[in-house]
């Protein structure tokens, strides 16, 4: 029995290693390369686009004009030839501020360069000068010579209005892929992130519109094509877009902007007081508050007029004065917020500091003066 078993397996194999031999063998279908009748397939109609398709078409459409690329160069010197050379530095994105040529970027994308050039929409390339910087804000203005055909200004909306889901669009040039449109949502508001010169930038937008290195300076706009804000970091552990875009708000903007313009510089309002980041955070640790310390009052300053007190030495050390608490309402937790709480407001507006002094809370009004 075991005997015709295997027989009958090993004719079955046999015959089945027969049969895809002769498959393999058997010649296959007859190409089609010789009909003569071959030729492209008809294209199906298409329907009509979606209202949101058309609008975000249009959108595009009418700000790509505004918005520019701009590219960085660096000096260097060989270090055995101790020769000079240009070397590129970086891209990013910047948008038209206004009629007279200024171009509106972040302050990091021509951080560290020599030279700045700017190719506008329709392919012109032109060198740009710089006009004035804010790295606290990291917001920077140039201003490019175009003499005809002049880009329009990208038009200004309103960042205090806004709501979160509503839409953003991005345009900019991410890895150097020039004009690039990413859509997206208004996904959180009010948030703050550090720079690493210590200041705060408050009030920023945050959205999972794909932002990535490039876009840095590119305008961010409402479904109407308003600005409100600049596409200035990403939140990200590998570097690409991970959901998470942050855009300095355009009220900020148009706050900042024309001083730099006029002024060269921003001009911070201030109390007239001193203080310091690393200090402040012993101090605050010792004292068990959050807050402010402030060290020295400037004689004649707003601070002195408005009787804020500063620190004072006596035989047995450093007794504190005055701690701010928070500016008309809002906490205060550092030097950076401090800052960033102030300048919301303008040089010669009056604010409201909580301050503790000796244990027990008050409120002092100040008029702010024009900072260092």
């Amino acid at each position: 029995m075991t005997d015709r078993f295997v027989s009958r397996l090993l004719w079955l194999t046999l015959a089945a290693a027969a049969l895809i031999a002769l498959w393999r063998w058997l010649p296959g279908p007859a190409p089609d390369a010789a009909r003569p009748d071959a030729a492209p397939r008809p294209i199906a109609a298409a329907g009509d686009l979606a209202a949101d398709e058309r609008a975000t078409i249009e959108l595009f459409e009418r700000s790509r004009d505004s918005v520019v690329f701009i590219t960085t160069r660096a000096q260097v010197r060989d270090f055995w030839t101790r020769n000079v050379f240009s070397v590129p530095r970086g891209t990013g994105s910047g948008f038209i501020w206004d009629e007279h040529g200024h171009v509106v970027t972040n302050f990091h994308v021509v951080e560290g360069a020599s030279e700045a050039f700017v190719r506008l929409a329709d392919g012109r390339e032109v060198r740009a000068a710089l006009v004035g910087a804010s790295p606290s804000h990291d917001i920077a203005v140039l201003k490019i010579g175009v003499g005809f055909n002049r880009p329009p200004p990208v038009p200004v909306g309103q960042s205090a209005t806004l709501k979160v889901g509503q839409k953003v669009f991005a345009i900019g040039n991410p890895f150097g892929l020039d004009w690039t449109l990413t859509t997206g949502i208004v996904s959180a508001l009010d948030r703050s992130l550090p720079t690493e010169r210590g200041a705060t930038i408050e009030h920023l937008i945050q959205t999972d519109a794909a932002i990535n290195p490039g876009n840095s300076g590119g305008p961010l706009l409402d479904s109407s094509g308003r600005l409100i804000g600049i596409n200035t970091a990403i939140y990200s552990p590998s570097g690409a877009s991970a959901g998470i875009g942050f855009a300095v708000p355009v009220d900020t903007v148009n706050r900042v902007v024309p001083q730099l313009i006029k002024n060269g510089r921003y001009v911070r309002p201030a109390l007239g007081i001193e203080v310091d980041e690393s200090l402040n955070a012993r101090l605050t640790q010792a004292l068990g508050v959050e807050g402010v310390v402030i060290l020295r009052v400037a004689p004649g300053s707003a601070a002195a007029a408005a009787g804020l007190q500063g620190a004072t030495v006596t035989g047995e050390g450093v007794a504190a004065g005055d701690v701010i608490v928070a500016v008309e309402g809002k906490p205060v937790n550092g030097v950076g917020q401090l800052l960033a709480r102030l300048d919301d407001f303008r040089v010669g507006d009056v604010v409201r500091l909580d301050v503790l002094r000796g244990g027990e809370r008050r409120t002092v009004e100040v008029t702010l003066q024009a900072g260092a």
